[in-house]
């Protein structure tokens, strides 16, 4: 979603925005606080879903057709932007005919983005590594991943202030996404005394276990206690946290590849295990390339600790990890996006 608004910020007054989204959620909510006029359309997984649940998703499919082509009857657009989530397919079934470009964030790209990309006459990609998932002969061009335009990147000392934090000691930045990553959370509550004898940690809980941090907080010692700092979720803040942070740990969706490097952030990764392979080739593209650490979730209990102490005990090695993660930057990612679909509304426009 993140991506979306950052290329719709990107076209900005050139183009006439409406954002079709799927029924409930928190997608609407995000979508109208940025400004963006939402529709929403019935939407469902057909892959993988079990043989009682697939007829009615069937059915939510067709009406979500239906809902689509009414959308498009109204707004008339001129060209289709995608990037991902089950209503992907009815939208892309409604408007057959119209250009679209869609926009893979992941290495490997999910079965329904492969589905949307057949359809798509520009498919961009966050890293050269995507095309061998791609057919030759369609357009595939390599922008890198759109960072929300909100993620700008402070100085260190004035980001540490705005968030309390001391400007000398480390910070060690731990987050999950806005529902949080329990198995990640637990793992840093059983050594986070040790964490703090080093370093600062901002810790980003999620909501699922935002009511047990005052549980956990009291049993730091009182002198380390002023060292920890967490939050539920940041939103505006974020950029904050990512410009303070000397090293990150996190799962390994499609935003790290892009949010973590605008930041020459170093990251410990821990892929979501649920989840295909998708977080996993992301963490080994950036391990490949000297910025991450990849540590899988069932080593969590005994490995977490000592590999962020080793992280921070090194800072050599720290800086070149923040080095390495630095190059892989392409902020542009938004701007070249839009450039490809106002060329394909450019067409739409010519065709009618």
């Amino acid at each position: 979603m993140y991506p979306a608004l950052a290329v719709i910020h990107a076209l900005g007054e050139r183009a006439d925005v409406l954002w079709v989204g799927g029924e409930g959620g928190m997608e609407e909510g995000l979508v109208r606080r940025a400004g963006v006029p939402f529709e929403a359309v019935p939407a469902a997984g057909i892959h993988g879903v079990g043989l009682r649940a697939l007829p009615g998703n069937l059915i939510r499919l067709g009406r979500g057709v239906a809902a689509a082509r009414r959308v498009m009857r109204r707004f008339r657009p001129e060209a289709l932007f995608f990037t991902g989530g089950y209503v992907g397919a009815p939208v892309a079934l409604a408007g057959r005919g119209l250009p679209a470009a869609v926009y893979i964030p992941d290495i490997e790209p999910g079965l329904a983005l492969r589905f949307l990309s057949l359809r798509a006459q520009v498919v961009a990609v966050t890293a050269e590594e995507s095309r061998r998932y791609h057919a030759e002969g369609r357009r595939v061009v390599v922008t890198g991943y759109p960072t929300r335009p909100g993620l700008v990147a402070l100085d260190r000392a004035a980001a540490r202030r705005s968030l309390g934090l001391e400007l000398e000691l480390p910070v060690l930045l731990v987050f999950g996404g806005s529902r949080g990553a329990r198995s990640i959370n637990r793992a840093l509550w059983n050594c986070l005394p040790a964490l703090l004898e080093r370093a600062q940690v901002v810790h980003l809980t999620g909501e699922l276990d935002w009511p047990e941090v005052e549980t956990r907080r009291a049993v730091i010692p009182a002198a380390l206690a002023a060292r920890y700092h967490a939050h539920g979720y940041l939103h505006e803040e974020m950029g904050a946290a990512y410009a303070a942070a000397d090293l990150a740990v996190s799962r390994a969706g499609a935003s790290v590849l892009g949010e973590l490097p605008l930041f020459g952030l170093p990251a410990v990764l821990v892929p979501y295990p649920h989840a295909w392979r998708y977080q996993k080739v992301n963490a080994d593209y950036l391990a490949g390339r000297g910025a991450a650490v990849v540590l899988p979730d069932e080593d969590l209990p005994g490995r977490l600790g000592p590999t962020i102490l080793a992280l921070l005990d090194d800072p050599g090695g720290l800086r070149a990890m923040a080095e390495a993660s630095r190059r892989l930057a392409q902020p542009g990612a938004a701007q070249a996006i839009a450039a490809e679909i106002m060329r394909l509304a450019a067409q739409g426009a010519r065709s009618r």
